[in-house]
């Protein structure tokens, strides 16, 4: 592949104009614990916060003088296990719950939560999904509405400030990344920041392009919450370690090569199985477990957004 071939192309100029090695490592004083062997691993990631892996997705848990707060509740399998792993942990019962978006790994604690008295936060589309039931493209179903407990009571649109207790926890939309419904959960008092799927140091990106996520909202989204810290901020992702700037600076980095890449083949009338062909996924500095699901993907969502690339895609 001639790497001349893919010149830089602005990503904003091409929506507005032709548009018309994970930190964990080294954190330092990370503590583990297993009461029992179908149990969780907690890690302390600051004072007061811990993350929970094991439940299907990451769940962070902040330890405040008001009650627990979590972001991302697991998979509803794994209910058992949670509230065992919670009750091991300080800060008393829960009284908020974020959900970073709406798959079902992140929402199976909601309905458990919410009827024991969490205040549950998650962005609007968040709310709406589950209120009203979707459809899963991969399991070829319908799910059905969460039970009312469980579904969202404090509803945002673009960003807002919670303080549970004396503990200060900021909150944003990230417009399209993963999900249609993503939102970041910042703890500026630890200088953490719990960013759900829109980040992937581990495991392949996915694009739930069927759920209003792809490329062009991962970008922005990366961008954004690179800008909520400084260069001691450490990220939390749905799946996989604790990372810091330079983990989540590559991964930016790589998107938005492939960005400037597919603009040029999606222009061209191309496939997903042509550009993998061509090439486009190679040199990126990083590569993929499943290369032809990942192109498809994007792919997809690329062309859920072909009125926004140039004016003339046919």
């Amino acid at each position: 592949m001639n790497a001349s071939r893919y010149g830089r192309i602005e990503r904003r100029a091409v929506l507005r104009g032709l548009a018309g090695a994970a930190v964990t490592s080294s954190l330092g004083g990370l503590a583990r614990f297993a009461a029992a062997a179908d149990s969780l691993a907690a890690t302390t990631v600051a004072p007061g916060l811990t993350l929970l892996t094991g439940a299907g997705g990451n769940i962070l848990v902040l330890a405040t003088d008001a009650g627990k707060v979590l972001v991302d509740g697991g998979g509803a399998a794994f209910n058992k296990n949670v509230r065992q792993a919670l009750d091991g942990l300080p800060g008393g019962p829960v009284a908020a719950l974020f959900d970073t978006h709406w798959h079902l790994d992140q929402i199976g604690s909601n309905e458990a939560l919410g009827t024991a008295g969490a205040t549950i936060y998650a962005h609007a589309k968040t709310r709406q999904r589950l209120s009203t039931g979707y459809y899963l493209r991969d399991d070829e179903r319908y799910e059905p509405p969460l039970a009312a407990a469980g579904r969202p009571t404090k509803a945002f649109h673009k960003e807002g400030t919670a303080t549970i207790g004396k503990s200060r926890i900021d909150y944003g939309y990230l417009l399209e990344a993963h999900t249609d419904g993503d939102i970041y959960v910042h703890f500026p008092g630890v200088n953490v920041v719990a960013v759900g799927g829109v980040l992937s140091p581990q495991s392949d990106p996915e694009f739930d392009w069927f759920g209003g996520g792809w490329l062009g909202g991962r970008l922005d989204a990366l961008t954004r919450v690179l800008a909520l810290g400084d260069k001691d901020t450490r990220f939390v992702p749905s799946v996989g370690p604790v990372v810091g700037r330079v983990q989540v600076q590559a991964e930016l980095d790589v998107m938005a090569k492939l960005f400037e890449r597919m603009v040029e083949h999606v222009r061209l009338g191309e496939t997903a199985a042509d550009m993998q062909k061509a090439g486009v996924l190679d040199g990126l500095g990083r590569t993929f477990a499943d290369p032809a699901k990942l192109l498809y993907d994007v792919h997809k969502g690329f062309w859920a957004h072909h009125n926004t690339l140039t004016h003339d895609i046919v």
